[in-house]
C-alpha cells in the first residue's frame, strides 16, 4: 500500500491540476486581501464579512465560507475525481494488478493519497488566509457571532479550530469523488460529480423548515465551526455534523470497494456502443432522489423559529450596543444591560423556516418625568435566516446610522449596530416560549443617554442593582407599561408602518 500511495503522490505532484490548485490556495487569499485594502467595500453578506477591515481574522473566516461554499468540494473532485477512472482510460489495471501489489493496496494507496492532498491543500488554503489576514489587516480583537468581542489571542485559536473541523467534509467530499471515480470509470464525471452535489445540496438547504434532512446534507457541515464563535457557544450542530462526515466518508468509501472489488479485470475487454439506458436510469434517479429530499425538508422538528431568533438577536443587539457607545467615548459600566422588548415575523407565510423576508423590531424603553412614563425607541432590522441558524440582520441607516462612524478618536470605524451577524442552536430548546418577550433582564437606563448618538442605537444603562431592587424596579415598570401600554403599542405599529412605507417607494424620491 506505501508503494502504491508513494507512485500515487508522485503522479499527483506531476499534474498540472494538483500545481494550479497549489497555487490557487496559496496566492488567492493574498489576491483577495488585495483588492479589499483598494476599496472600502465589504462582502457583507458572508458572515463576520462587514469586519474584515477591523480585523485580519475576520478575512480568514470569510475566505473559509467562500471554500465550503465552492472551493473544498471543486479541490475534492479535482484531485480524487480521475484518480481510479483514469486507469480504464489508458487501460492500465491489469499491468498495475500484475505487480507486487493486491487490488485492497492500490484502492487504499490511492484512496490515502487523494486524502493527504486534500489536507494538505486544505491546510495550505487555511495557513495562507491567516498570514493575508494579518499582513494587511492586523491582529486586532474580532466581534463574534452575537456582539461579543473576542480577542486576538483567542480569534487565533478559534481561526485553527475552525479550518481544522472543515477538513472533516473535505474529507467526506474526497471519498465521494473516489465513488464516482470508480462508479462511472469517467474523469469528467469523478470531478464534477462532487460540485453538483455540493450546488444541490445548498439549494436543498434553502428548502423546507425541518431540521432532520438539513442536518444530514454533507454540504451543510461545513458550518460546523459557526457555533465556536456564537454567543454562547454551542456544540450540538458540530457533534452531529462530524457524525454525519464520518459516515458518508465511511460509506462512500465502502461503496467504492464494493463496486471496484466486484470488477472483472482479468478477461478480455468486450467493446460495446455507448448508450443512453444507463445515463438515462441515472439521471431519473438523481431526479426523484432530489425530489424526495425536498419533499422531506419538511420532515422533524423546525429548526427555525421565532422564539429562537427573538432570543438570539436581542442579546447581540444588546452587546453590540454597548460596544458602540464604548467606541463613541461614553462611559459604560461593567454588565449594563438594556430594557428592550423583541418581536420578530415573516412578511410571507409563517413566522418559522429559513428566509430573507423576517423583519425583528426591537424597542428600548426608558423611564422619563412626564405624563407618559415610558420613552420607547423602536428599531426595526431586516433579517436573513439560513437553515443552520445562523443571520444577518441590518437595519436602515435612518435608524442605526451609516455602516461606518466616528469613534472617540476621530478613528472611521465600522457601525457596529448597522449589520448584526449572529448564530443560534437549533438543536436546543430556545430561551423563550413563543410570544413571550426575549429581552435582556430589566434595567434602568441613564438619564443623560442619547438614544441614537452619533452612530444610532440605545443608551447603556447604569450599573447593575441588586435583586430587590431590580425586583421593585420591575414592579414599577410594569406598571407604567400598563398605564402606556396603548401609546407604546401604536408608536411601534406607526414605525412599523413608516418603514414598511420607506422599503416600498420607488429608488430616487
Amino acid at each position: 500500500m506505501l508503494s502504491v500511495y508513494r507512485a500515487e503522490r508522485r503522479k499527483l505532484l506531476a499534474q498540472l491540476s494538483t500545481r494550479v490548485l497549489a497555487l490557487v490556495c496559496l496566492l488567492g487569499p493574498f489576491a483577495f486581501a488585495a483588492v479589499l485594502s483598494q476599496q472600502s467595500g465589504v462582502p457583507a453578506d458572508t458572515l463576520l464579512g462587514v469586519w474584515v477591515h477591523s480585523s485580519g481574522y475576520a478575512l480568514s473566516f470569510v475566505v473559509l465560507g467562500f471554500a465550503g461554499y465552492l472551493g473544498f468540494p471543486v479541490l475534492a473532485g479535482v484531485l480524487a475525481g480521475d484518480l481510479f477512472s483514469s486507469e480504464d482510460r489508458y487501460g492500465t489495471w491489469k499491468a498495475v494488478l500484475t505487480r507486487s501489489c493486491t487490488l485492497q493496496d492500490v484502492f487504499l494507496g490511492k484512496l490515502v493519497a487523494a486524502g493527504t492532498f486534500a489536507l494538505g491543500l486544505g491546510a495550505l488554503t487555511a495557513l495562507s488566509s491567516l498570514v493575508a489576514g494579518l499582513l494587511f489587516t492586523g491582529s486586532q480583537p474580532l466581534v463574534g457571532l452575537g456582539g461579543t468581542v473576542i480577542g486576538s489571542g483567542e480569534c487565533l485559536a478559534l481561526v485553527l479550530a475552525s479550518w481544522l473541523l472543515s477538513m472533516l467534509p473535505l474529507l467526506a467530499f474526497t471519498s465521494l469523488a473516489v465513488l464516482f471515480s470508480v462508479a462511472a470509470r469517467n474523469g469528467i464525471v469523478g470531478v464534477l460529480g462532487p460540485v453538483l452535489v455540493a450546488v444541490v445540496m445548498q439549494l436543498l438547504a434553502l428548502i423546507g423548515s425541518g431540521a432532520w434532512v438539513h442536518a444530514l446534507l454533507l454540504a451543510s457541515a461545513f458550518d460546523i465551526w459557526h457555533g465556536l464563535l456564537a454567543t454562547p457557544k454551542f456544540y450540538g450542530p458540530l457533534i452531529i455534523a462530524a457524525v454525519v462526515c464520518v459516515l458518508w466518508g465511511g460509506a462512500c468509501a465502502w461503496a467504492s470497494w464494493r463496486i471496484l472489488r466486484r470488477r472483472d479485470f482479468a478477461g478480455t475487454p468486450v467493446a460495446k456502443r455507448p448508450g443512453w439506458s444507463l445515463p438515462l436510469r441515472a439521471v431519473l434517479g438523481a431526479a426523484a432522489l432530489i425530489v424526495l429530499l425536498g419533499v422531506a425538508g419538511n420532515w422533524g422538528p423546525t429548526a427555525v423559529t421565532r422564539a429562537r431568533l427573538e432570543a438570539s438577536i436581542a442579546p447581540a443587539f444588546n452587546s453590540l450596543t454597548l460596544l458602540q457607545q464604548r467606541e463613541l467615548g461614553r462611559s459604560v459600566p461593567r454588565g449594563a444591560k438594556l430594557d428592550a422588548r423583541t418581536s420578530c415575523a415573516r412578511r410571507s407565510g409563517k413566522s418559522e423556516g429559513a428566509g430573507d423576508d423576517w423583519s425583528c423590531t426591537i424597542s428600548t424603553i426608558a423611564p422619563k418625568a412626564g405624563a407618559y412614563p415610558l420613552q420607547l425607541t423602536p428599531v426595526v432590522y431586516d433579517v436573513s435566516v439560513k437553515s443552520d441558524g445562523c443571520y444577518k440582520a441590518q437595519s436602515p441607516p435612518s435608524f442605526v446610522g451609516q455602516q461606518t462612524m466616528s469613534d472617540a478618536r476621530g478613528r472611521n470605524v465600522v457601525n457596529p449596530l448597522f449589520t448584526i451577524y449572529g448564530c443560534f442552536d437549533t438543536t436546543a430548546a430556545a430561551h423563550c416560549q413563543e410570544g413571550e418577550r426575549c429581552a435582556p433582564a430589566p434595567a434602568v437606563p441613564s438619564s443623560n443617554s442619547n438614544p441614537r448618538g452619533s452612530g444610532g442605537g440605545a443608551a447603556a444603562t447604569n450599573a447593575r442593582p441588586s435583586a430587590a431592587q431590580r425586583k421593585v424596579e420591575l414592579e414599577a415598570l410594569r406598571k407604567a407599561e400598563h398605564a402606556a401600554g396603548p401609546r407604546v403599542m401604536r408608536e411601534i405599529l406607526e414605525s412599523e408602518k413608516t418603514v414598511q412605507r420607506e422599503a416600498e417607494k420607488p429608488e430616487g424620491e
